[in-house]
């Protein structure tokens, strides 16, 4: 299934998408004489799905014909909000090639958070904001959205936990990232490097474990503008999601709806930034990029099997 949020009913509706055509969660429910609050968003179906046995396949079955929408006529907004965005940096070998690192790069899991404040949805505008940085730059990542909650979770049973994927634009102010010593070592200040406004683009649909057996095998990349700046696989992490997921539980309990982020591929901005220790290497098909992102540039980060998540710089 593929899940989304759309603007109507006077806020944000979910629904799932199937082919040209939207099917409204609430409409169903209602149908069903089954309790609305429990289907509003994305994060309440997964907890009545946990906690409660939802039959979603159940639920959208036989739909009724108020509960069907032409998905060109709505407006898409951010899937679901997690309250929570866990982050795993210098996940990729190629990227880690590419840019200045710490010491632990490469050698574990980079830990940062984003929160619920940084979503925004597909065609929503990245804010280009001059007083927070100069260097905006943005990266395809894909996102793992937790199903099944779990502390210490093993590596082995980890993607029993995962209710579905995404697609998620960590936009990064690379100045207010990488930071050098004076003895010439290169560390990161991830707080203001990350988490910002408009800083978590994500969606356009979750879709659900099911429908994408091997999350290590998934062509990803990005356009700006058109240019192909990343085109990679999901093969080339050096953790794999299972692996995040049993890092990630070691400090939280995973709860539904919580995402995961899994890292970007090579290709940055930052690539290209000597200033900041970028070593851009030339890829076959790939643009390196001439400049950091500006308003108006549009953003295309795609993830097979999920979709293509648009953002205009603004």
């Amino acid at each position: 299934m593929r899940f989304v949020s759309y603007a109507g009913h006077g806020g944000e509706c979910l629904g799932i998408l199937i082919r040209d055509q939207i099917i409204d969660a609430q409409e169903c429910a209602r149908h069903r004489r089954l309790d609305t609050s429990t289907v509003s968003d994305l994060v309440r179906l997964i907890e009545a799905c946990v906690h409660d046995g939802l039959d979603v396949g159940a639920l959208f079955d036989d739909p009724p014909a108020s509960a069907v929408h032409d998905a060109s006529s709505v407006l898409l907004r951010a899937p679901l909000r997690p309250s929570t965005i866990l982050c795993a940096g210098s996940n990729y070998r190629a990227h880690n090639l590419e840019k200045a690192n710490t010491p632990l790069s490469g050698k574990e899991p980079e830990f940062f958070v984003k929160t619920a404040d940084c979503v925004i949805g597909p065609d929503d505008g990245i804010v280009s904001d001059r007083k927070l940085t100069k260097k905006l730059d943005c990266e395809t990542e894909l996102a793992i959205v937790i199903g099944k909650p779990g502390r210490h979770i093993p590596v082995e049973h980890a993607l029993d936990h995962v209710f579905g994927y995404t697609i998620v634009n960590d936009v990064t102010a690379r100045d207010r990232q990488v930071r050098t010593a004076p003895s010439g070592t290169v560390w990161y200040e991830l707080g203001r490097g990350k988490a910002f406004d408009t800083s978590a683009p994500l969606g356009p649909v979750v879709v659900t474990s099911d429908e994408i057996a091997n999350p290590q095998a998934l062509h990803i990349s990005m356009r700006i503008n058109g240019e192909l700046r990343q085109s990679s696989s999901t093969s080339d992490m050096i953790w794999s999601c299972a692996d995040l997921i049993h890092f990630f539980s070691t400090n939280f309990t995973l709860k539904p709806g919580m995402v995961i982020i899994t890292g970007s591929p090579a290709g940055t901005a930052w690539s290209t930034d000597r200033e900041l220790g970028g070593t851009w290497t030339p890829a076959p098909g790939l643009i390196p990029a001439s400049r950091y992102c500006l308003p108006g540039d549009l953003i295309e980060c795609e993830v097979e099997k999920i979709g293509i998540l648009k953002n205009y710089v603004l």
